[in-house]
């Protein structure tokens, strides 16, 4: 059976306002929540950017069942590998082994802000690859030296090291990333409803243990079809430029000029919205049926927050869970 998850999204609500929602989450009946990991909205109208770990560390206070998730961490450029490693190891402690460690190569909107530049696409992905294995290494609470390419590590060992490590998931867009991340990982992360990642992740991973597949997909319930289509429109507008564009831009000004151009009718062509559960449910139809086992919900805006986790996400979970 299909797992729905719920979106702290870090970039349209504060700490406490996330903290708060995650627990009225987990009493809705949600299987998981992912955080996006960010030092910066994507768009100025979104408002906030709280520090992911903090807030997810209160999360685990907050819950006792729900999974979490990041969605996703760069472990490359504004963290080094061996920091994330124990603050993963740290998290998966605190929240009794619900925690799976997401991972990406990044977007320079986040890791531009320690003034280290932004690499392009292949040495991004080489960089992954050296962090995964330090983080791996490191999670077995031995004593680790790693000399990369990358990255060093020099007589580090994580002391509060969980039982068995902590899951990976790693995201990818195509068979090259697949082919580099599919043996490193456990699960898979990606944000398109396609069947053939699925297929070959599964073929690259060669008889392993199989995986989970995690999508995310965004939707703007609202009571009014108009609000929603708006809100969706001012803070979700830079969903339309496809994660090649996405991954480039640096500021939040830089999103604002690259959707410029993007209206209202076309945001509500890709994202779901209004107060129709039975649509809201629909839109998330491809992710089912192309096999992803997680797909997690992310409710546009933090205006109707509250009133989603707290209304409306039981009766949409049903129908979710009726695909």
């Amino acid at each position: 059976m299909t797992r729905f998850g719920y979106t702290l999204m870090t970039e349209q609500s504060g700490p406490r306002e996330l903290v708060r929602y995650a627990a009225s989450a987990e009493d809705a009946g949600f299987d998981f929540l992912v955080s996006s990991d960010h030092f910066s909205p994507w768009l100025t109208s979104q408002g906030h950017a709280p520090y992911a770990w903090t807030v997810l560390g209160a999360v685990a206070n907050a819950t006792s069942k729900v999974e979490l998730m990041t969605y996703v961490t760069c472990p490359t450029l504004r963290y080094h590998p061996a920091v994330v490693a124990q603050k993963a190891a740290t998290l998966q402690i605190l929240s009794d082994n619900r925690f799976t460690l997401g991972l990406g190569s990044g977007e320079n909107l986040n890791e531009h802000v320690i003034g280290e530049g932004w690499p392009s696409v292949q040495p991004r992905q080489e960089m992954l690859v050296e962090a995964i294995e330090i983080i791996r290494a490191l999670h077995t609470g031995d004593l680790v030296t790693y000399d990369g390419e990358y990255f060093r590590v020099d007589s580090a060992r994580i002391w509060d090291a969980p039982d068995g490590g902590v899951p990976i998931g790693v995201a990818v867009s195509g068979a090259k990333s697949i082919a580099q991340f599919a043996p490193l990982g456990d699960h898979l992360i990606t944000t398109e409803p396609d069947a053939d990642l699925i297929s070959s992740w599964d073929a690259a991973r060669e008889g392993e243990p199989a995986s989970r597949k995690i999508g995310q997909i965004p939707i703007s319930w609202d009571p009014d079809k108009d609000a929603a289509i708006a809100r969706a429109h001012d803070q979700f507008r830079w969903f339309a430029g496809g994660w090649a564009v996405n991954s480039d831009l640096p500021t939040p000004a830089g999103f604002e000029g690259a959707s410029q151009f993007v209206r209202p009718e076309d945001v509500a062509e890709s994202i779901a919205c209004g107060p129709d559960l039975d649509a809201l449910a629909e839109s998330v139809r491809p992710f089912v049926d192309a096999g992803f086992t997680d797909i997690a919900i992310v409710q546009v805006g933090d205006e109707q927050q509250e009133r989603f986790v707290a209304e409306i996400a039981e009766p949409l979970l049903e129908k979710l869970r009726a695909l």
